[in-house]
């Protein structure tokens, strides 16, 4: 793998991001944690007018840690550092808010989008649903600077760890691994689900293997919609090409299942939440075995 830009915080330096990998890969899974980081860039923190505990409301809660287990079932997880709220590379690479900017945005940036719109840029305006993050506008070439060098490098090693995976065993699947508020919009029926599993409306994953996921979570007792609210984000849609064997899943968590939304830790719930993780995927990886590889095998 390339070179690892590193992150400077209050306390130091950190890798933008962390690769875990098993001895030996046995599984064409790969796992992927881009919301997780929770190391604060001073070049973020020095403009920011939150607290500590407030910017922090857009991340994925421990979701790294959540799915720590990929390396013991055959499997690796790449992990951002950086935190969503400093730069999200489940977007378009320059999806960018001229109005957050000193200077003048090249001409490629996409301005207009709805996520943009919404202040969920690959810069985002806003944590959680309303709060600003910036006292003072951003100097353009730092925040181009964040696209070049941290964005790139971490899809960079993603696509080659997912290339990699791929030319091992003639497939890839991506489970971009994400959780959600408890507070998330319910849906007419009322319904607030333990578990969204999006795979862009059937267009990034092949159904069998969604079929797989989803009977996963619902096996174990919890509540699974598919693709409501969430159909999954920039890294499902760039990923997922089930025509080339290329396929990507996401998975939200409510966050309440695991953790203290309001003190930002894992409650008794995480423990059992991990462990039911381990044993939905690792069968995953079974059946994708049983199914897939061993008819290729066969051959």
């Amino acid at each position: 793998m390339a070179t690892v830009p590193t992150v400077i915080t209050g306390d130091g330096e950190t890798p933008a991001f962390e690769l875990f990998e098993p001895a030996v890969p046995t599984t064409p899974l790969v796992f992927c944690s881009p919301h997780s980081g929770r190391h604060y860039p001073r070049s973020l923190t020095d403009l920011s007018k939150l607290d500590a505990r407030t910017i922090r409301r857009s991340e994925d809660l421990f979701v790294d840690e959540l799915f720590g287990f990929a390396p013991e079932i055959g499997a690796p997880l790449i992990a951002a550092n950086f935190p969503r709220a400093f730069l999200d590379v489940n977007r378009e690479p320059y999806e960018l808010d001229q109005a957050m900017f000193t200077g003048r945005l090249p001409d490629y940036a996409n301005t207009g989008s709805l996520r943009v719109a919404g202040g969920l840029g690959t810069i985002p305006k806003i944590v959680a649903e309303d709060t600003e993050i910036y006292r003072a506008r951003i100097d353009v070439e730092e925040g181009l600077e964040r696209v070049e060098v941290f964005y790139r490098s971490f899809h960079e090693a993603l696509g080659a760890l997912i290339a990699r995976t791929k030319a091992a065993f003639g497939m890839a699947i991506l489970i971009d691994c994400h959780s959600m508020p408890s507070t998330v919009r319910a849906l007419p029926s009322g319904r607030r689900p333990d578990v969204v599993i999006g795979d862009r409306y059937g267009t990034s994953a092949a159904a069998r293997l969604v079929a797989m996921a989803t009977s996963g979570f619902s096996g174990l007792g919890y509540d699974v919609m598919r693709n409501k609210p969430y159909a999954g984000g920039f890294i499902t849609e760039r990923y997922g090409k089930p025509s080339i064997g290329q396929h990507a899943i996401q998975i939200e968590i409510s966050r309440s299942l695991y953790s203290d939304e309001a003190e930002l830790r894992p409650h008794q719930g995480f423990a059992t939440v991990r462990s039911e993780l381990r044993q939905i995927f690792t069968q995953m990886a079974f059946d994708v075995e049983r199914e897939y590889l061993r008819p290729l095998a066969a051959e």
